[in-house]
């Protein structure tokens, strides 16, 4: 019993499908390249402590103002310091979402 499922989904559309993934693809791959290039800077601590770390979240630097630092008060600088890469690593992950394509259901 045939179901009359024609020429194999469309031919044409297919291949017209299948350029514009590619497209996408090439497209997500610049943008991505682009991103990891990029350096971005966190701070914390009215910007005590600062951070730089590339689109591929490399950190690149730390700096520390000499102001924070209390060797009585060796967590607090570490706070900082863990406040200020969570500070870069959330402006990167925004940075990619707005400038990376994405797929539908990925």
């Amino acid at each position: 019993m045939a179901y009359g499922f024609g020429g194999g989904f469309g031919g044409g559309n297919m291949q017209q499908l299948m350029r514009q993934a590619q497209k996408i693809q090439q497209q997500m791959q610049q943008a991505r390249e682009e991103l990891n290039a990029e350096e971005f800077r966190g701070s914390s601590g009215g910007g005590m402590v600062e951070v730089i770390m590339l689109g591929d979240k490399t950190l690149k630097s730390v700096k520390i103002k000499k102001e924070v630092v209390d060797p009585d008060d060796v967590e607090m600088l570490e706070d900082l310091v863990v406040s200020a890469i969570n500070d870069v690593i959330a402006k990167i992950d925004i940075a990619e979402k707005e400038r990376i394509p994405q797929i539908p259901g990925m």
